[in-house]
């Protein structure tokens, strides 16, 4: 069983459902109007956090459990908590200047990169040695 990555999973969903409902409050504050995804500074660095993270998913999701399920349950939630605290990182610098944004990019990227390598190695090992 993969309680740990599933809990993270689901944080993680919690999350980038949070930012979208972000989003859509910031369409009132700002005044854009759906469809409309331009238009006021503010509003765009909001709007680009949910579509970075979204851009991230298709990595951070399928990485994290294959992670899980070649190497560890635990090791893969730890990392996957790390991702989660880099994408509020992100959100939360991002949301006040776009310079603010790298720290919190780099600590998910790291993340994510190290779920992504650590699956692959598994793998191959597992592959070769199996």
């Amino acid at each position: 069983m993969y309680h740990f990555t599933a809990l993270v999973t689901v944080l993680a969903l919690m999350l980038y459902f949070y930012m979208a409902v972000r989003v859509s409050q910031a369409r009132g504050k700002f005044g854009v109007k759906a469809p409309a995804i331009t238009g006021n500074a503010d509003f765009e660095r909001i709007f680009r956090v949910q579509m970075n993270t979204l851009e991230w998913m298709p990595i951070f999701l399928p990485a994290l459990w294959l992670f899980a399920i070649y190497v560890s349950d635990a090791i893969a939630a730890l990392i996957g908590l790390v991702w989660i605290v880099g994408r509020a990182m992100y959100m939360v610098s991002y949301a006040q200047a776009a310079a603010k944004r790298g720290p919190g990019f780099g600590v998910q990227a790291l993340a994510a990169s190290a779920l992504l390598v650590g699956a692959l190695v598994a793998i191959l090992w597992r592959m070769l040695h199996g």
